[in-house]
Parts: C-alpha cells; sequence; structure tokens
C-alpha cells in the first residue's frame, strides 16, 4: 500500500531531529524557576533561539509536504498550517494554536525588542506541548494510507 501524501522521507527526518532537539532544550529551560530563568539573559535568548528553530522546522515540514504535492500555495507562514488543516493534517480546533505559533515566530524574527522575556518563560511552562501535539498530527497526517 502507498502513502497517500509524498514526501521526502530524509528532509522530513532532518526536520524531525531538529524540532525534537529544540523541544529538548526547551523542556530544560522549562525546569528552571520563573526567577532563574529571567535573571539570566543566556538561558533566555536560548528559549528564544530554540522557540524559532522549532516552529521553524514545524513550518518547514509543512512546506515540504504541500510542495511535494501541489498542495495550494500558503499566503504566509500561518496559511502553511491552514493548508495541511484542510487536507486532514491536524483537527480544526487545532489551527488556532498552530497560527498563533506561526505569528509568534513573526515576532521573534521581526520585532524581536518587543518579546517579553515573561512571555517566553510562560510560553515555556504552558505552550511547549502544542509543539509535541503538532509532531503527532504531523506524524499521522503522514502515515495515511491510500
Amino acid at each position: 500500500m502507498k502513502y497517500k501524501y509524498k514526501y521526502n522521507p530524509d528532509k522530513i527526518r532532518k526536520l524531525f531531529s531538529e524540532l525534537f532537539n529544540a523541544l529538548d532544550k526547551l523542556r530544560e529551560l522549562a525546569n528552571l524557576s520563573k526567577d532563574e530563568f529571567l535573571r539570566d539573559v543566556h538561558k533566555v535568548a536560548s528559549a528564544k533561539y530554540h522557540l524559532l528553530i522549532a516552529i521553524e522546522a514545524s513550518i518547514d515540514m509543512c512546506n515540504h509536504v504541500i510542495a511535494q504535492n501541489k498542495l495550494r500555495t500558503p499566503e504566509d507562514y500561518a496559511d502553511t498550517f491552514r493548508v495541511l488543516q484542510e487536507v486532514g493534517a491536524f483537527p480544526k480546533d487545532f489551527l488556532p494554536k498552530l497560527i498563533e505559533m506561526a505569528r509568534f515566530r513573526n515576532r521573534l524574527v521581526h520585532i524581536y525588542w518587543e518579546v517579553d522575556n515573561e512571555v517566553i518563560y510562560q510560553i515555556l511552562k504552558e505552550d511547549i506541548s502544542d509543539l509535541e501535539k503538532f509532531t503527532g498530527y504531523f506524524t499521522e497526517f503522514l502515515k495515511k494510507k491510500v
């Protein structure tokens, strides 16, 4: 039996590796107390970097599947997740979380000086599980058979 969606396994494996490595670092940082995290600029910078890597890897995986399968071209990073949700990769009620991730990625890249370090800590504590859920949904999506 064939898989329903085409993708390059090596490329997806590499992107998953980047995502999992970033998640490991983010989990370590999430174990710090708020005070310990906020007073260490290197830990804050590390969290921002690893959040960016994790979100980028997620977007890159989606864009790869979109391109390989000639799905509709996304209008922006948030729309990348929407395109795959339209073909069943993610539950509709999870889509707002993915869109929020893409928008946060844009803030980290384009208006990084406005990103509050306390928000970064809150994301570490409350939202890392969304990236973990993404990996589960995406893996199941890739396993779909024709």
